[in-house]
């Protein structure tokens, strides 16, 4: 079946299409072996309708996108996946913790900021490390996103500080004991290319998500859930799981921004990689203001659609990690045609703002194909607010982007964040935030 074809108001019915350019299954080897990395074994399945209103009605025009359409699907990803985010936006204060007017040899000002959730220095904040072009003249675009280390890991800058939230433990990163130590710092460089951002001329501004929550399922007790949520009560089924609370302090960290003298509050793009790709595009759909959404490698309950049951399952994700997601989402175990929404309309819910999406070859746990897919089929959205989606749901060419409002590449490799990845978004950037 040619999906290029398939027009807003059809009912969309996928089906398994041949993938065996992409597929490399000595690379799958180090997978978990018991989940589906065949695509001839991937089920027919139906995408829920994206312009048609749930009282069946059609959605013809962009305004009715905007009035009622956007928010039926937006309130369904908080009923049925991620949960509700907090309602509180507490009145936030900064305090600048360092400032190199010469960083990167000169070429950048570097700045550690920290944001403070409350009145109370001890109570939950996040340190927001920012690098903006020293040669800049007007406030410059920017990236903002989490990183999974610490903001010391970014960069071996000795001046910077060294997170004292909870870190996972690795040795080969230097997280021993749940605590972050010296030789942890500039261990996750490769993938926060700073000075190759800023000789673009962009700024990079990026948190550690631990700040905000810490990565593991202890019932909600610790981070902003302390401060925001009653814990006196069972939770409720819509309750926002971490991804929420991460895509929350996003938010926050975009308040901060749109204040800042050196960067373009208005010209900036969100970005994740993996679990934080997912808390990316969630930000990017609650939160309007982002001005570019991007997702790299982010798979089940990221950008890939969750029917095609390929790679990471929603049962396993839900399993693994019982705190990203609402309990709601459980429902949808081992039963996703059930479930009201699929990925592409967490796509949709970004549009008309350009979104870009990004696989990698060996990936295959991420789903690749359905991760392209769910962007092309938010293409009638895109379409009916004035922009271009995908041209069509061919097998991507590896290595070879494609970019018009929305872009998508699948690069050589595996689950990480590479130059080429970042050159690629900023090509992207170029088109659409300066």
């Amino acid at each position: 079946m040619n999906r290029s074809h398939l027009r807003p108001f059809a009912s969309i019915v996928i089906t398994s299409l041949a993938f065996s350019a992409l597929l490399q299954p000595s690379k799958v080897a180090a997978q978990p072996a018991e989940f589906n990395y065949d695509e001839s074994k991937v089920p027919d399945f139906d995408l829920p309708e994206l312009l048609k209103l749930q009282d069946g009605s059609a959605v013809t025009s962009a305004e009715l996108w905007r009035s009622r359409r956007r928010p039926e699907v937006l309130t369904l990803f908080q009923e049925h996946v991620f949960g509700r985010q907090p309602d509180t936006v507490p009145r936030l204060r900064t305090r600048e913790r360092s400032r190199k007017p010469d960083a990167l040899g000169g070429r950048a000002v570097r700045r550690e900021i920290t944001v403070f959730f409350s009145d109370d220095d001890n109570g939950p904040s996040m340190d927001i490390l920012i690098y903006t072009p020293a040669n800049a003249v007007t406030p410059v675009p920017c990236f903002l996103g989490f990183n999974f280390q610490g903001n010391h890991s970014v960069d071996p800058d000795p001046a910077i500080h060294i997170t004292t939230s909870w870190v996972r433990n690795d040795s080969t990163k230097g997280n021993i004991d749940h605590r972050a130590t010296e030789e942890s710092r500039g261990k996750s460089s490769s993938r926060w290319p700073v000075e190759m951002i800023v000789s673009r001329g962009y700024g990079v501004a990026t948190i550690y998500y631990g700040d905000v929550d810490p990565d593991f399922d202890d019932g909600f007790k610790n981070g902003i859930h302390s401060m925001l949520e009653s814990n006196t009560t069972a939770r409720a089924g819509n309750a926002g799981g971490s991804i929420s609370a991460w895509s929350w302090a996003l938010s926050r960290g975009l308040d901060v921004l749109e204040m800042d003298p050196l960067v373009d509050g208005a010209h900036v793009s969100t970005f994740g990689h993996s679990r934080l790709g997912k808390t990316s595009l969630w930000a990017g759909a609650s939160d309007e203001r982002f001005a570019m959404v991007i997702s790299n490698d982010s798979g089940c309950g990221g950008a890939a659609l969750s029917r095609r049951q390929f790679g990471e399952t929603v049962k396993r994700i839900n399993t693994s990690f019982p705190h990203w997601f609402c309990i709601n989402h459980r429902q949808y175990n081992d039963n996703e045609n059930a479930s009201p929404v699929d990925h592409h309309m967490l796509m949709a819910l970004i549009a008309p703002r350009p979104v870009y999406v990004a696989s990698a070859q060996e990936d295959q746990w991420a789903d690749p194909r359905g991760e392209m897919l769910s962007l092309f089929h938010a293409g009638p959205v895109f379409e009916l607010l004035g922009r271009k989606g995908l041209p069509n749901d061919d097998v991507a060419t590896v290595n070879q982007p494609i970019q018009t409002d929305v872009g998508y590449h699948i690069r050589t490799g595996k689950h990480d964040v590479t130059d080429f990845d970042w050159t690629q978004y900023m090509n992207f950037a170029d088109r659409h935030l300066k």
